[in-house]
């Protein structure tokens, strides 16, 4: 997925149009929120491994928020990408 974001990111700044390069800004950045949200999807659930029951649900209910977040914000990102390739 870093590659083709890399390779769109550098089709678009090659391009002079000022919103296609809103638009790569905007992919970029919601690109990074869906690896930050990932990461910490692993991190929670890592944690719930090694706890008790109450802490343990809590975690695992963080853990699916955060995929959530993290699908969320890879289809924005997406969405982004196609639109700054127009």
């Amino acid at each position: 997925m870093n590659k083709s974001l890399a390779l769109i990111v550098a089709m678009a700044l090659s391009s002079v149009a000022s919103v296609a390069s809103a638009q790569v800004e905007t992919a970029t950045k919601e690109a990074a929120k869906a690896t930050s949200e990932t990461a910490k999807e692993a991190g929670d659930s890592a944690k719930a491994a090694v706890e008790s029951q109450p802490k343990k649900a809590v975690d695992k209910t963080k853990a699916k928020a955060h995929k959530a977040n993290a699908h969320q914000h890879a289809h924005a990102a997406g969405d982004a990408t196609k639109d700054a390739v127009k």
